[in-house]
C-alpha cells in the first residue's frame, strides 16, 4: 500500500462562531460556497450529505459526509480517479475573540508519482478554499 499523504491548509479566521460554522458545513450543499471559481469544477451533483463533481486537473470526485464531532470536526470521505480513497477533514477551533478558526486537511494513500502530480493542485485548492471561507459572510444562510 502507498504511504499516507497529507495536505493541509493554513489556519483561517472566520467571521462566525464555531457553532455557526459547524451547522453550515455539516450540510455538504454549503461547501459549494467555498469552491474557488477558477478551480475547473463542472458537473456538480449535490445533496445534503454527498456530492460528485469533475475537477479538470484531477478527474471525477465523489464526496460524502462520514463523521461529525459537534463544533470540533467534520469528516468527508471520497474517491478520486474512481479508485483513490481520500478524506477531507475540517477542524474547528474557537479563537480568543469567540469566532471560529478552521483548518482543512486532505489525506490519501498515494504512490510517490501520483503524490508528486497532485501535491501542487491539491495545496492550491485548499488555500483557495480557505480564502473563500475567510471572505464568506452568509453563515446563517444555510442550504437546509
Amino acid at each position: 500500500m502507498a504511504d499516507l499523504s497529507t495536505f493541509q491548509s493554513r489556519k483561517g479566521s472566520l467571521e462566525c462562531t464555531p457553532s455557526e460554522f459547524y451547522d453550515f458545513v455539516t450540510d455538504i450543499r454549503n461547501l459549494q460556497q467555498f469552491m474557488p471559481q477558477n478551480a475547473g469544477i463542472s458537473g456538480l451533483k449535490i445533496d445534503s450529505d454527498s456530492c460528485s463533481f469533475n475537477v479538470s486537473s484531477m478527474g471525477n470526485v465523489d464526496l460524502r459526509l462520514t463523521e461529525k464531532v459537534p463544533v470540533e470536526k467534520i469528516v468527508f470521505n471520497g474517491t478520486l480517479f474512481h479508485s483513490n480513497d481520500f478524506s477531507l477533514e475540517v477542524d474547528i477551533m474557537k479563537n480568543l475573540s469567540g469566532k471560529a478558526d478552521a483548518r482543512v486537511t486532505v489525506s490519501s494513500h498515494l504512490n510517490p508519482v501520483l503524490r508528486m502530480m497532485v501535491a501542487g493542485p491539491v495545496q492550491t485548492f485548499l488555500e483557495k478554499m480557505m480564502e473563500e471561507m475567510e471572505k464568506y459572510k452568509g453563515w446563517k444562510n444555510t442550504a437546509k
